[in-house]
This record gives structure tokens, C-alpha cells and sequence, in this order.
């Protein structure tokens, strides 16, 4: 496993079935930035709002193409199986919700604070410990990191418009706008 993170801004994702579980997997990846296409044969629960587009209707093989990743939550396995030979096919990216050995990314328990993400995985062994683990850390975190990392982005940024590396030891600037959070 390794964890990274991906700049979903503006890419087109799709989310097949709209559950629970279809509905939250589609905030996370709005949160991220993604625009989120929904196909699913019925709607369980409301679509959350931002998607980009929502079809009422069975998966079809096909619906992956142009999809930078996929979420199937559909609860239905001979649909999850055509999913995942087309996203083997397509080279596309797959979560099948709560089925971890079918899936090429995992998500996270994330937490938020501007462009600071903290982000915990149990790799797909337990959500329940994962958000666990994300709850205690971000209860140790102070108030005020995105502030602090717009100003860290503001800095290298003018160093790099001077010309000047930003390869060097941040250590000390990180204390001096945390001291007071």
C-alpha cells in the first residue's frame, strides 16, 4: 500500500449506485474537488449536492470510459464483477465499497483544516479503526493550520518568483507560526 494523495480538482469520477454508502463516497470526492457523474438504477437517498450529472439507470459496460477513477457501491455482485474487468480493462482506478481485495485505492479517514489533510488507513482492514485513529489525531492538532499553510504557500512562492530554492529546512518557520495555535 501506498498512500498518497490525489488532486481530484476537476476530474471527471463515477459513482455507481446511490445508497448510503454511493452517497457518501460522493461528498468525499466533491469535498475533493472532483466532478462527480452518478449512474444508478434507483436512487436510495438524495444526491448529494454539486454532482455533475446524475443517470437513472443500470450500469452498462462502457460507462467507466473517460472516468479518471470509480466508485462501485452497488451491493450487487455480477454488476461489481463487470465493473472491475472494465476497470482492469480501462486502467481506471476502483474502490468496490467494502470489498478491499477488488480494489486498487482505499479511502481514508480524512481530516480538514484548509490545505492541511490528515489522512488515516487501516488499508482497508477496518474503517471504523481508521476514523478511530483520525479522531484521536485530530484532537491533538490546534486550530489555525490552514492559516498557517497559506502562509508557508505564499512564502515559497516568493521565493520562487526571486529565483530561490525552497529546498531547505522549514522546521523552524513551521514552529514560529504554530507557537501561538
Amino acid at each position: 500500500m501506498l498512500p498518497l494523495a490525489l488532486d481530484l480538482s476537476g476530474r471527471d469520477v463515477l459513482v455507481v449506485g446511490m445508497g448510503r454508502l454511493g452517497a457518501h463516497k460522493t461528498v468525499q470526492l466533491l469535498e475533493a474537488g472532483a466532478r462527480v457523474h452518478v449512474i444508478s438504477d434507483a436512487l436510495l437517498v438524495p444526491v448529494p449536492e454539486g454532482v455533475a450529472s446524475v443517470r437513472v439507470r443500470p450500469y452498462r459496460p462502457g460507462d467507466l470510459r473517460g472516468h479518471f477513477l470509480v466508485v462501485s457501491a452497488t451491493a450487487n455482485e455480477t454488476v461489481n464483477d463487470q465493473i472491475v474487468a472494465e476497470a482492469e480493462e480501462q486502467h481506471v482506478l476502483l474502490n468496490v465499497v467494502d470489498d478491499p481485495a477488488r480494489c486498487s485505492f482505499y479511502f481514508t479517514s480524512v481530516h480538514r483544516d484548509g490545505d492541511v489533510v490528515v489522512s488515516v488507513s487501516s488499508s482497508g482492514a477496518s474503517p471504523s479503526l481508521a476514523q478511530w485513529v483520525r479522531r484521536r489525531v485530530q484532537e491533538l492538532l490546534p486550530t489555525g493550520l490552514a492559516h498557517v499553510a497559506t502562509t508557508l504557500r505564499e512564502e515559497r512562492a516568493t521565493m520562487h518568483a526571486q529565483g530561490l530554492s525552497t529546498e531547505r529546512d522549514w522546521t523552524a518557520r513551521v514552529e514560529e507560526l504554530t507557537r501561538d495555535l
